[in-house]
């Protein structure tokens, strides 16, 4: 029993309750060290090519914060567990785990989530046009314990006019593996405009008005994280 006990320790996937064959989604944060930033990043653009290449791959994409370019954001999805352990077991992910060893100023943390509006791995793969300026937003929303539910309506209800908006390249709403009352929002838009027509269209109106009255901390946009892709 101790036996078993430890191998959950060791495999997070394990502890956040996946099976074997369900879709995993993952995403790693690493703040790293100023003068390690190129190689770091260097790690994870490869990492990131040879991980979108893998046939058990949904996509897989590497950012910088705007704001703070010392934090690097891994953002995975993948068709099993297997899938995602069997890569950041191998040889690909090494580079990265040795970096991180001693490069990061804390230790890289991964949150596992559960995408609530599904889209196909077509549909992740959309890339940008070639005149795009693409912009990607995060954004993490604490919410009051029981108003999860409505948050969950209110998006469900606004998700298909959002990604029917013609500036959207990919739109989706996450839900924490380990705390249901913690969502994320994964937003890529073709320009700057296009994120500031997002911004006043009427669709969006019940979700600013759950945001501005439902969640732990405000102002909500101190958990809005504009991200630079450098992967693929």
């Amino acid at each position: 029993m101790a036996e078993k006990r430890d191998n959950i320790e060791k495999n997070p996937l394990v502890a956040a309750g996946h099976s074997q064959t369900e879709e995993v989604a993952a995403l790693t944060r690493y703040e790293v060290k100023k003068r390690y930033k190129k190689k770091f990043s260097k790690a994870l653009r490869k990492y990131v090519k040879y991980a979108i290449a893998h046939k058990s791959n949904i996509m897989a994409e590497a950012y910088y914060e705007q704001e703070n370019p010392s934090v690097l954001w891994l953002i995975e999805r993948w068709d099993s567990k297997n899938g995602l352990e069997n890569v950041r077991g191998g040889v690909k992910y090494n580079p990265i785990k040795l970096l991180s060893e001693k490069r990061l100023i804390q230790p890289a943390k991964i949150i596992y989530i559960k995408d609530l509006e599904p889209i196909s791995k077509n549909e992740w793969q959309r890339r940008p046009l070639k005149e795009d300026k693409p912009i990607t937003i995060m954004l993490f929303v604490d919410s009051r314990e029981g108003t999860e539910r409505n948050f969950k309506e209110v998006y469900h209800t606004a998700m298909p006019q959002f990604r029917s908006e013609p500036g959207v390249i990919n739109y989706q709403l996450s839900q924490m593996e380990e705390d249901s009352t913690r969502f994320v929002t994964y937003e890529k838009f073709r320009s700057e405009d296009a994120f500031r027509y997002h911004l006043d269209f009427p669709p969006i109106q019940p979700v600013i008005d759950y945001l501005n009255t439902s969640i732990k901390k405000q102002p909500f946009q101190t958990g809005l994280h504009r991200l630079i892709a450098f992967a693929p």
